[in-house]
């Protein structure tokens, strides 16, 4: 399937899907959608300090997995990240994006190759406090429980793959949630929120990143 690198309107780059007319991030700026979705509405629940395992659903070019290493280092967060790819991108193509000189972070230049060059279906260690397992797996095969404080649901959208926002899916998101743990999103549809919910997350309409008036955020209920 061809892909293609394009800039969105933040300045960060992103990749695109012609056959699907589908973008790994929102055209409106890759990187702010990461920060508003996955660090502001969840990794800025959890406190300084504290140990987070992470579950990102649709690892993609490794965007917000970057920026979780950079908000975690920032804030003494340990954090074991597990990311979830049916189909990895070449990691040639990953480092032909701005991603680190639009974060500034040029001299993280080493941990992010490690974690692209890391490799698939074993837990790395990165650095002391970031551990990664990349998965190669399709969602509706994942099957893990009580794993995860936090996860990124970042599946592209319910137009190209319905498939993947479904009950079903939702349900293994749910059992892989420790109570109390926390799930986001970009999407808002209203048959998301309905099918989040009927598998017993709470959960709530937040405002949206640039382009998308809300976005959704699901918690597991303490039994």
């Amino acid at each position: 399937m061809e892909k293609k690198i394009i800039k969105t309107s933040d300045g960060s780059s992103s990749v695109y899907i012609p056959e699907w007319d589908e973008n790994y991030h929102s055209k409106h700026g890759a990187i702010q959608e990461a920060y508003h979705v996955f660090i502001k509405s969840g990794l800025d629940l959890f406190e300084d300090g504290s140990k987070v395992n992470i579950l990102e659903m649709g690892l993609g070019t490794g965007l917000n997995c970057i920026i979780s290493y950079l908000e975690g280092k920032n804030r003494e967060l340990r954090i074991e990240y597990l990311g979830l790819e049916g189909y990895p991108l070449d990691v040639k193509m990953i480092l032909e994006l701005n991603h680190l000189q639009q974060l500034h972070a040029e001299n993280e230049s080493t941990v992010y190759q490690k974690m692209l060059n890391s490799d698939w279906n074993s837990k790395q260690k990165i650095t002391d406090d970031f551990y990664l397992t990349k998965k190669q797996v399709m969602f509706e095969d994942f099957d893990q429980r009580n794993f995860a404080d936090l996860i990124y649901f970042d599946a592209f959208g319910a137009r190209v793959q319905p498939e993947l926002w479904t009950e079903v899916i939702f349900k293994k998101m749910y059992e892989a949630l420790n109570e109390n743990g926390v799930i986001v999103t970009y999407a808002a549809k209203g048959s998301v929120r309905r099918a989040m919910q009927a598998v017993g997350l709470e959960v709530e309409r937040l405002p949206g990143p640039p382009g998308k008036r809300e976005m959704l955020r699901g918690r597991k209920p303490i039994s």
